[in-house]
């Protein structure tokens, strides 16, 4: 059954294109990729290459850089697609489409030209945002009145930045990032903070480690260091202390498509779960035919299906505020997306019995892939308690 929010002809295109990429570029390459012993070495530039040559990389863009202008909810649809065939691939796209969305809107005319161009020109070319600090973490998603602690100083044409991010996804390979910095030591993250443009070769910035994780693989988390990075006033994005009116008026969908890249993991799963039950006898039936087993596909197909509606409709409210933005919509669709990708992770789990404990069929990596957005893109903990207070503390 198609999906209704699925409106025109450009839109199947674009899917369809996704698709053909997912099966013949990404599935093939996953499982390697994900057994890789060293973190780094999971990502794939082949993959982005790719993308590229498909238009997949810049479909953000406008047709003004060189993009096709897709809109949040198109964007979502195809990083739920890529999260079917790896969560890690789908998050290295929805950083960089998410981020390049940002740009056109927050860069200034002279930041854009300076930027687009050759990002779009890049095959390579890949974008971060650095907000986490191992001390800030969920404090700026509430936000705690404290200053992070990245920290610019404020010296002639421009500004001198020390400090350090990490499990900044993206973080060693992007070309671009923005990065949040406290500019007013006096004040909290919320009223001190700057968002600033960094291009990757500046003196004073260097990538750290990468984080080496459970799962989530084929995407690389890094630490950026800033070791007096001198930025230049014209790298400001927006006014010096707004860096949260950045965030809070050109991020509306971020959650939406995080949600979207753990629901494609839930629907990965949910297949997997429907082949194994088709083909495997216990009790002299296959599994698909007792009933306990059966009902439980079914709920699975209720939480994914629930899961992106709550997911589109979050989409579509971010450009279109004024027909019912609520600003929970900000918090709320990765919290129950994530959540339920973990009950089908378990359930799936132990449908497959042993067999799902082991390598060989793949349900052991999704398991893993799918515990990452527990935690990723905002503890599911803190995101109630965000959303909660923008529905009281008015």
């Amino acid at each position: 059954m198609e999906d209704i929010f699925i409106t025109n002809d450009d839109q199947r295109a674009i899917l369809k294109t996704v698709a053909r990429f997912v099966d013949e570029e990404v599935v093939p390459r996953a499982a390697k990729l994900d057994a890789e012993p060293d973190p780094a070495a999971g990502f794939s530039w082949e993959i982005v290459e790719k993308a590229h040559e498909l238009g997949i990389r810049t479909m953000t863009l406008s047709e003004r850089w060189g993009g096709l202008g897709t809109d949040s909810l198109t964007t979502a649809m195809v990083i739920e697609e890529l999260g079917k065939g790896d969560i890690g691939v789908s998050v290295i796209f929805a950083q960089t489409l998410k981020i390049a969305q940002i740009m056109q809107k927050a860069l200034n005319a002279e930041q854009q030209q300076r930027v687009l161009p050759k990002f779009a020109a890049d095959p390579r070319g890949m974008l971060a945002i650095g907000i986490t600090e191992p001390d800030n973490a969920s404090n700026y998603f509430l936000p705690y009145p404290t200053p992070f602690r990245t920290q610019a100083q404020k010296t002639r044409g421009g500004w001198i930045v020390n400090g350090m991010k990490h499990f900044i996804s993206n973080g060693n390979r992007a070309s671009h990032y923005l990065i949040f910095v406290q500019t007013d030591r006096d004040k909290p993250m919320a009223e001190g903070a700057t968002c600033f443009l960094l291009e990757r070769d500046r003196p004073g910035f260097s990538i750290g480690r990468v984080h080496d994780k459970m799962g989530e693989r084929l995407a690389n988390n890094a630490e950026l260091i800033f070791q007096d990075c001198f930025l230049p006033d014209g790298n400001v994005v927006g006014s010096a202390g707004e860096g949260f009116g950045v965030l809070a008026e050109f991020f509306p969908q971020s959650n939406a498509y995080a949600a979207a890249t753990v629901l494609g993991v839930a629907g990965a799963l949910h297949q997997k779960a429907i082949e194994w039950a088709r083909v495997r006898v216990q009790g002299g039936k296959p599994l698909i035919e007792h009933d306990g087993i059966r009902a439980q596909l079914a709920e699975m197909r209720m939480l994914i299906d629930a899961s992106r509606s709550y997911i589109h409709r979050a989409c579509w409210l971010a450009d279109h505020q004024e027909h019912g933005w609520d600003r929970t919509l900000g918090a709320l669709p990765k919290a129950m997306a994530s959540q339920a990708a973990w009950k089908i992770a378990t359930w799936t789990m132990e449908i497959h019995g042993g067999h799902g404990y082991m390598k060989e069929l793949g349900v052991e990596k999704l398991v893993r892939d799918a515990a990452a957005f527990l935690h990723s893109d905002g503890v599911n903990r803190t995101l109630f308690l965000k959303a909660a207070n923008f529905m009281f503390r008015d």
